[in-house]
């Protein structure tokens, strides 16, 4: 706690600060002891916390608190002197104590002098070794040590320091720590986050550039073929002079805007560079470490599972996992229902345990960890598992589904009921669960930070709960779709799957349009629909598609076209707008656009209820007038494998029909036989480059108005100017490749992929 700066509070707001550092690890290592009673490390820092703890209880003058960390510690002294052996009603009376710190530095009532005097009689007596009963249980007979594989304690709590103590050799114990609000933190972060999105509108209009010095190029080129067209004698006259006076005028504007481009990429970079690292730093201390938010559940599954009779200890794994503060605070009520589940549901009893082979102590995994950019967290258990045939039996009492139905589910499918309100199968109703009211919580609770629950199971061996929630909720990952000529972000975490849907994979049920996915049938709609943008266009042979929801409920979203994925920084919308049917939030875009974020769930049921009353009239409508339309054709001539692939998949992503040829006699020959609108080909080929094509297609008598682009890694002017004499339309370095630049090349030659 040197470290920090505390001068604002008050002597008591110091001593309750020093309490929850303290009591962390006092818990902790009282927890490990009850395992492992001469465990000599967690002795002397249980000790060490009890000692501090009666010392800063004396200086704020709270001389109840002081009597009851004196019997503590000197319950510990005793314990590391080999006076006592620690049993699980020392371990009991112990963990009374730390109750009792805080109910005192709390001011509660509860924490009267009576109460006081009572614990500290108690644990002496404890100590003692007399059979005066003991508050929290009766005597027990003492505990032997467990096995090496029982006795390494909450392992992963070792792994996080505890607040304001810095590891030995970190050098972290000279770094100043400062309180600040986390309304000041979430403020700090939004800004940041628009810093990093200021940053990237650099690189559209570097792209801008790069297009303008491209049209550059195609006046020179206009201007030499002009001065071309002009008689060996007239090439010295004024008409001519003047061009080459405009050609030279051009060369210098190109490189002054090739000067300047340069500069403004190297600032993209730096400044981006510079966003991407403020972003980072700020989000990190927004970040928390997974066991500072999870600790106390050690303590939680202590008690329960004394109390049930089911022994279990928690393991806890990647405390060091970093978690932003909002959402490891929202998680302590669910994970408080699901490790409660998982001691009553999942746990056998110790007798069944040992009959089926396993320790009679039950083991519940806590895991956190970082994956493909979402935060997993694992609540795991090695019990009897969850019986699916009882599950099924449950959902058909319920009468939630046919029993035909029933039996076509697949597991996953299966456990997704036990998420709905109210189910349990659990025929007794306790204090600790039996009312169905717990893993709804869960599911809720993932679903209001934008996570989401999975469930896997195996009889017998145990249960799994997998919530997979997103790093931060300050920043969202989005697909952006464009609908009615407008940008709409919806978020990955609800997104199943994307896909361009050909139009012959529609089929009418009942007058709904559906198609097949992964043997399932998932009803069509259309985001215009959705959102009351009148009816979508639904151009082309395919539409782009967007698979949402989940549990059975899946729909097919009709967007106009895909944009691609960004990171966007949340922005909530104005409190007075009250809630906005489908619509969660707001966010900018690179370029200062202002882009909606889709509320996925609200969507879902906004599908559900427009394809109930049958009202999908306009996409019925389109496809029922759906006329064949052409796609225009591609060739790409190249030796390489991964351009021509590169190639080929951004072209038919794009609506394009691409076939493909492994060098130029393939080409020459493909070209010859096939009907195509755009010939794309490299120079270096083996048996006949691209410069050979070019002058072979252009003359043939029926070839010659064929468009060919070249794209090729030779960049010099006099390469360029070899391929356009050849032919070509277009030339296309590939060191200056972007997908963007071959779309607006080919956009430029033979217009949209679709006539």
């Amino acid at each position: 706690m040197s470290g920090e700066d505390l001068s604002g509070l008050s002597l008591l707001q110091l001593f309750r600060a020093e309490l929850a550092s303290q009591s962390r690890a006092l818990i902790a290592s009282l927890l490990v002891l009850e395992r492992d009673p001469v465990a000599a490390e967690q002795l002397e820092a249980a000790m060490r916390a009890a000692h501090s703890l009666k010392g800063a209880a004396r200086i704020v003058d709270l001389m109840p608190a002081v009597r009851v960390a004196h019997v503590m510690e000197e319950c510990l002294v005793a314990a590391q002197h080999g006076q006592l052996r620690l049993r699980h009603t020392h371990i009991d009376m112990l963990l009374r104590g730390v109750d009792l710190l805080g109910a005192l530095a709390a001011d509660a009532p509860t924490a009267g002098n009576t109460d006081i005097e009572r614990f500290a009689e108690t644990l002496e007596a404890a100590m003692r070794g007399t059979d005066e009963p003991v508050a929290g249980g009766e005597m027990e007979a003492e505990a032997a040590p467990l096995p090496p594989a029982l006795s390494d304690g909450p392992q992963a709590n070792e792994e996080t320091p505890r607040p304001g103590i810095a590891p030995a050799g970190s050098g972290v114990a000279n770094d100043r720590m400062l309180h600040i609000s986390a309304q000041s933190m979430t403020r700090l972060l939004g800004l940041a986050g628009e810093s990093l999105i200021e940053a990237r509108r650099l690189r559209p209009f570097a792209d801008g550039l790069q297009r303008l010095r491209r049209q550059h190029g195609a006046i020179a080129r206009m201007l030499d073929g002009i001065r071309s067209t002009f008689p060996a004698d007239e090439r010295n006259g004024h008409v001519v002079q003047s061009l080459d006076a405009v050609r030279g005028a051009l060369e210098q504007t190109r490189v002054f805007l090739g000067d300047r481009l340069a500069e403004i990429d190297a600032i993209d970079r730096r400044s981006t560079d510079l966003a991407n690292r403020l972003y980072t730093e700020t989000l990190e201390s927004r970040m928390r470490p997974f066991g500072d938010g999870v600790q106390h559940y050690s303590r939680t599954v202590r008690d329960l599972s004394r109390t049930l009779g089911k022994p279990a200890r928690l393991q806890i794994i990647g405390g060091s996992t970093g978690i932003d503060r909002d959402i490891l605070d929202q998680l302590d009520a669910p994970l408080g229902h699901l490790l409660r589940n998982a001691i009553d549901h999942g746990l056998e009893p110790p007798e069944q345990r040992l009959t089926a082979g396993k320790p009679a102590e039950g083991t519940i995994r806590l895991e956190a960890r970082h994956n493909a950019g979402m935060l997993q967290i694992i609540v795991a258990d090695d019990g009897g598992g969850i019986d699916l045939d009882r599950l099924r039996a449950a959902v058909l009492n319920r009468r939630l589904i046919t029993e035909e139905a029933v039996m076509r589910l697949s597991n996953a499918e299966l456990l997704e009921f036990l998420f709905l309100p109210g189910f349990s199968m659990k025929p007794i109703v306790s204090d600790i669960s039996g009312r169905g009211v717990g893993l709804d919580a869960v599911q809720v609770a993932a679903k209001q930070v934008r996570g989401q629950v999975s469930i896997t199971t195996q009889l017998g061996e145990g249960t799994s709960f997998l919530m997979e929630l997103p790093l931060t909720l300050s920043v969202i990952r989005t697909l952006l779709v464009e609908i009615d000529a407008e940008p709409y972000a919806l978020p990955l975490v609800g997104i199943t799957r994307t896909l361009r849907l050909s139009r012959d994979a529609i089929e009418q049920l009942e007058g709904r349009p559906h198609f097949e996915m992964q043997g399932r049938r998932i009803g069509l709609v259309t985001a215009h629909e959705l959102l009351a943008r009148g009816e979508a266009p639904l151009e082309g042979v395919e539409l782009s598609v967007v698979v949402i929801g989940a549990g059975g409920v899946e729909y097919g979203l009709v967007v106009d076209r895909f944009l691609g994925e960004r990171e966007l920084v949340v922005r909530p919308l104005d409190p007075r707008l009250g809630k906005i049917q489908d619509i969660s939030a707001a966010a900018l875009m690179e370029d200062g656009t202002p882009v909606l974020i889709v509320d996925v769930d609200d969507l879902v049921r906004s599908a559900d209820k427009l394809a109930g009353t049958n009202n999908l009239r306009g996409l019925r409508r389109t496809l029922s007038a759906n006329a064949a339309m052409r796609r225009k054709r591609v060739l790409i001539v190249d030796d390489s494998l991964t351009v021509r692939e590169l190639q080929r998949k951004l072209l038919d992503a794009n609506g394009y029909e691409v076939e493909v040829a492994v060098d130029g006699m393939d080409g020459w020959n493909a070209a010859r036989g096939g009907t195509y609108d755009l010939v794309v080909t490299d120079v270096d080929m083996p048996r006949m480059d691209g410069i050979e094509l070019v002058t072979l297609i252009k003359r043939d008598p029926r070839l010659g108005t064929l468009p060919v682009m070249i794209v090729s890694y030779k960049d010099r002017e006099e390469d360029r100017l070899r391929g356009l004499d050849a032919g070509a339309d277009y030339y296309l370095t590939k060191g200056s490749f972007h997908d963007e630049t071959l779309l607006h090349a080919v956009s430029d030659l033979i217009g949209p992929a679709v006539e």
